[in-house]
């Protein structure tokens, strides 16, 4: 919950006369992050802990102070306490990386500090017996991306050690076997959703694969699952030709529970999507990809191509069912989509290939991918169309400033000038500090040579631009930018506003994510 404050004023208001209708007051704003995508401008206050009867009654609040306690929170195992994160220094709002394990007292609200390691501490999981507790870590040293690690410690903090060191990936919240003796977490593997299990002395092994998310409109890895006696994992199971179902997995064997979408699919034939191994040209790198062919492909004919970037850019995409995939395979293009330098689950190194240079050599690796599909044959190379949002957006309108083989694109939610970026965006503290080190009047020949702004006296490409008119990450007037400057140099454009949607929500209603597809498809068959 928010304890809410009355938050700043200037001056005297003047007083109101009898009768009066008086406009609104002034907002004085003095936080450092004052608005956030999806939520728009913060109230004033602090997110803090509650407890309430389980029978019912007036919630008790039980943290206090100018500080935001984060979940996700647990109580001890033995109910008299709660475990949860929080970055409670006096500069803790210019310290988005920073976060430490707290234990507070239900009772007396005396408040225990746990970790005291640099960087993020969170989801602390006490054992069953209540002895230990289970979190995840990542360093801060700056970088711009840092993966979290499992950790475990005592009840009271002491003997923090990591489990599944030689795990180079990033977990995810952790859970306890019902014995004490194991956790389980999930991560990503090469575009491919894991349960592992490590057992207290370090071992580590793969007990569950295949999860799929609750997202449907990009190929995201994700899911979710549980831990139940006897070592019994529920889980979200899905395929690039179905989305999530639920799942439960038994010694072993596997028991798909639901067919949510059997109906639905009933008659149609959907994109088949298959592997395609790529080999980076910048430096022989090995790349994952994948390739979904129209419906009653003929390997004999040539398609047109999309190639479709994700965000993040640390993120990932996998064999994971996606309706934008599949609506623009109905169209009949073939559809690539690829994990370039940058994307999580290849571990740290893979990721951080970007850091300070992003974009940089991801381009290389792209471009190998579409080279890498026209090389199956059954590519038009003439007819190469590209999209991506969010980091995929950045990505799109760089491409487009560095070559002229595709014959359209649609960049969505993108960045297009880092510095306005910078000094607009909801995640700005961290944005400077991690992803570029310096402030963008320290280094502006840095800022503007990342931007794609920076090479739009190159583009030719007919250039579709879509945002939603709530984005605070990547503001709108990043995607307005671009659209003017390419409305000044006379190339082919439009700009779309996807109204009452952010940045996260882009796709998150069902006519508006199809109305999307639909835009974006439009725009590259006007240029078939």
């Amino acid at each position: 919950m928010i304890e809410l404050d009355e938050g700043k004023t200037l001056g005297a208001p003047l007083k109101k006369p009898e009768g009066a209708t008086w406009a609104a007051p002034l907002k004085v704003i003095d936080r450092v992050t004052y608005r956030f995508d999806g939520q728009g401008f913060l109230k004033p206050g602090f997110r803090q802990i509650f407890v309430v009867s389980a029978d019912g009654g007036q919630p008790r609040q039980v943290t206090f102070g100018k500080f935001d306690s984060g979940g996700p929170i647990n109580f001890t195992a033995d109910s008299r306490g709660i475990l949860f994160s929080s970055n409670r220094n006096p500069t803790w709002e210019r310290e988005p990386n920073e976060s430490e394990i707290w234990r507070v007292g239900i009772v007396d609200g005396q408040m225990t500090r746990l970790t005291t390691r640099k960087g993020q501490d969170g989801a602390p999981v006490p054992s069953p017996d209540g002895s230990k507790i289970a979190f995840v870590a990542s360093d801060d040293v700056g970088r711009s991306y840092e993966g979290n690690d499992l950790y475990v410690m005592d009840a009271d903090g002491r003997n923090v050690r990591r489990l599944a060191a030689n795990l180079d990936r990033s977990v995810g919240v952790p859970q306890w076997s019902a014995d004490g003796r194991s956790i389980y977490f999930d991560y990503v593997d090469k575009g491919v959703t894991k349960v592992g299990r490590a057992s207290l002395d370090g071992r580590v092994e793969t007990v569950v694969s295949g999860l799929a998310g609750g997202g449907l409109d990009r190929p995201y890895a994700g899911g979710e699952f549980s831990v139940g006696r006897g070592g019994v994992i529920a889980y979200t199971m899905g395929t690039p030709e179905h989305p999530a179902d639920l799942a439960v997995q038994r010694g072993g064997r596997t028991t798909r529970l639901t067919r949510l979408n059997d109906g639905l699919f009933a008659g149609k034939t959907l994109a088949r999507v298959e592997h395609l191994p790529v080999t980076s040209s910048y430096d022989q790198k090995p790349i994952d990809a994948w390739i979904a062919t129209p419906p009653n492909f003929d390997p004999s004919k040539k398609y047109p191509l999309i190639l479709e970037i994700h965000g993040g850019p640390h993120q990932a995409y996998g064999p994971a069912f996606s309706t934008d995939v599949q609506l623009y395979a109905q169209a009949g293009y073939v559809v690539l989509y690829t994990n370039p330098r940058g994307s999580t689950s290849y571990g740290e190194a893979f990721a951080n290939e970007i850091d300070k240079k992003y974009p940089g050599n991801d381009y290389d690796d792209l471009i190998s991918s579409v080279d890498a599909a026209i090389a199956k044959g059954f590519v038009d190379p003439n007819r190469l169309y590209v999209t991506g949002g969010s980091g995929g957006g950045v990505l799109t309108s760089w491409i487009v400033g560095k070559t002229n083989r595709f014959k359209a694109a649609a960049t969505q939610k993108p960045v297009i000038n880092w510095t306005s970026q910078m000094l607009t965006a909801d995640g700005y503290v961290g944005m400077t500090q991690n992803w570029f080190g310096k402030m963008p009047w320290e280094d502006p020949e840095g800022y503007w040579a990342r931007s794609p702004l920076s090479l739009v006296g190159n583009v030719t490409t007919p250039t579709l631009v879509v945002v939603g008119e709530e984005d605070l990450r990547t503001p709108v007037s990043e995607a307005e930018q671009y659209y003017q400057a390419l409305q000044l140099k006379g190339v082919p454009t439009a700009l779309v506003r996807v109204p009452g949607a952010g940045h996260g929500g882009l796709a998150a209603r069902p006519s508006q994510s199809a109305a999307k597809a639909s835009a974006i498809l439009a725009w590259f068959d006007r240029y078939k």
